[in-house]
Parts: C-alpha cells; structure tokens; sequence
C-alpha cells in the first residue's frame, strides 16, 4: 500500500511540473505574452530579406511590412496569421529561449549583418514581469557571438526554414 502511495504522488508530481499543455503561455517565471523572431539581411533582393514572425495567442503571425529591424526600438510589425500547421512547427521555440539573454546588458550581440551575413531579431514579452521582458539583434556569425546563443540562432534560421517550406 506504501508503494501504492508513493506511485501516485509521484506520478501527480511529475505530471503536475512537466504538463505543459500545447498552447501553454509559459517562459521562464513569467506569463508569456507573445515572442517575435525573424532574420534580416541587408545586402539582398527580393521579399526573403526581411523574415519577421510573432507567436501569440497560441497562433502564427507573419510581418508584412519587411522593415529591416534596429537595435534602438522594439520591431513595430504588421502581422497576419499563418495556418496552424505552421504554428505547429514552431510552436516549441520559446521554449529554446536563452534565459542568459535577460542578463544581457547590451541589445545588439556580435555584428548582425556586418559583412553581409545577416541577422536574427528577438524578442519576448512576458505579462507583469517587465525585467523578463526585452529584444535582440543577434549575429548569425557564430565566431561573433558568444557560444550559449549561437544553437539558438540555428533553431530560429531551422524554424524560418520550416515557415517557407
């Protein structure tokens, strides 16, 4: 009977810590709002510079407005919902989220775009925890970039990619 017991409370244990529902809106300590994520490249043609996405609300957005992003404001988008079978494949990305980036003092890390080789955007917005709340432009050159954030910025350009299958 013991055991009995000690099975069930760690069974509600464990699936009380790691059920994380689909559309769960959680990241870090705080209450997910929305992330953006997208790449940008300066010296290029055509509508595949600029790939700007948010996920919010348990859905997909895709940026219409194709502005090259900067390290000064927060990327002021206009988005329209993709279907969820894209939401789907990319839905797990915040969950990649570096927590090291709230640390950052600095909102542009490496030299996205210097020499032609793009950059990626970031950023994340958590309800009633402005200190877990910020953006980012990130080198995509991994010699530029401290090593905690480059498989990041690999699974934002594999997320892209997944996006424009």
């Amino acid at each position: 009977m013991k055991s009995i017991t000690y099975f069930i409370v760690l069974s509600f244990i464990l699936t009380s810590g790691l059920s994380c529902e689909e559309d769960c809106n959680c990241a870090g300590t705080g209450q997910f709002e929305y992330m953006i994520f997208g790449s940008f490249y300066g010296e290029c043609g055509g509508e595949g510079c600029i790939e700007i996405f948010k996920l919010e609300d348990g859905a997909l957005y895709e940026d219409t407005t194709d502005v090259y992003p900067n390290g000064l404001e927060t990327y002021a988008g206009q988005y329209v919902r993709l279907s969820d079978a894209k939401y789907q494949q990319v839905k797990d990305l915040l969950q990649e989220f570096p927590e090291e980036l709230y640390a950052e003092s600095k909102r542009v890390i490496g030299m996205p775009d210097a020499g032609d080789w793009g950059g990626i955007y970031v950023e994340i917005k958590l309800k009633d925890d402005p200190s877990l709340t910020g953006f980012w432009l990130l080198d995509q050159m991994e010699s530029n970039m401290p090593q905690v954030y480059n498989e990041f910025v690999d699974k934002i350009n594999a997320k892209i990619a997944l996006i424009n299958q």
